[in-house]
């Protein structure tokens, strides 16, 4: 595979994981709604958003459920890709989101709405930023943490 190639292959329409946003935003949004009744329902909702979030975190933005969604319906109308980003990052923020929802879904469930509340409003502010501003808060952080990662993985081999 050609240099250009491959690195076309890691990277990802920027469009693409705008709409993962929104669609997470919705979910998140119904999730503090459903709240309000039963926090068990709450925990059901945040925790399949958890799995969501673990599926993009480990295999990437072409393997996120939404992500698919959005190449095989929403892409095809678009016009041609202008602009690509790299999915290392896109795979943080996932785990980021991941954690949150877990912690969410912890909360919700051990009966401490508070907590299942807090959790998901974290996450709902980071997709909500990303999805109407383009602004990936894991985006931000990834840079300062990857060094980090590199470094204890060296350690461990």
């Amino acid at each position: 595979m050609s240099t250009t190639t491959q690195q076309r292959s890691e990277q990802v329409d920027v469009r693409g994981p705008r709409f993962v946003a929104w669609v997470t935003t919705a979910v998140l949004i119904a999730t503090l709604l459903v709240s309000a009744f039963s926090a068990t329902a709450a925990a059901v909702v945040v925790g399949l958003q958890a799995v969501v979030f673990a599926i993009g975190a480990a295999q990437g933005p072409r393997r996120h459920p939404y992500g698919r969604v959005f190449a095989a319906v929403v892409a095809p109308r678009l016009s041609p890709v202008t602009e690509r980003e790299p999915v290392s990052p896109l795979k943080f923020a996932q785990l980021v989101g991941f954690v949150f929802a877990v912690i969410g879904t912890a909360g919700f469930a051990a009966g401490v709405p508070l907590l299942g509340v807090i959790a998901t409003a974290f996450a709902l502010f980071a997709a909500f930023l990303n999805a109407a501003f383009g602004i990936c808060l894991g985006c931000q952080i990834y840079p300062v943490v990857q060094p980090l990662v590199a470094r204890l993985r060296r350690t461990r081999s």
